[in-house]
């Protein structure tokens, strides 16, 4: 766990919400001092704390644990699996074919810009 990279983006959101470590700290009923520690990456922080943080700074917890998260291709497979388990078979069928449009744009400028 990215304990350094969770308190940086945590500070950054706090800071955009015009919200002190007090103020925040308040909100979801724990310490300033904590909220600083967190923050500087020196404690961690329960699973309850982290959601009330997101839920207060408005972002998600997997925004939050972004630099935590390993991303690999079964990462991926898994989502598009998600996405698509109920999806009709022509449903599936137009995204694949979305899909492939996209890429082969990609495929396009790329070659473009080797020229």
């Amino acid at each position: 766990m990215d304990y350094r990279s969770l308190g940086k983006r945590l500070r950054q959101e706090r800071h955009k919400m015009h919200l002190t470590q007090e103020k925040l700290a308040e909100k979801i009923e724990v310490s300033d001092a904590y909220i600083g520690q967190i923050e500087r990456g020196e404690r961690s922080l329960s699973l309850e704390t982290l959601v009330k943080l997101a839920n207060q700074l408005g972002v998600t917890v997997d925004y939050l644990l972004h630099d935590s998260i390993e991303i690999n291709d079964d990462h991926f497979l898994n989502q598009i699996n998600q996405i698509m388990i109920h999806r009709s078979p022509k449903e599936k069928q137009l995204a694949l074919d979305t899909i492939k449009m996209i890429f082969t744009h990609l495929d396009d400028m790329q070659n473009d810009s080797n020229l």
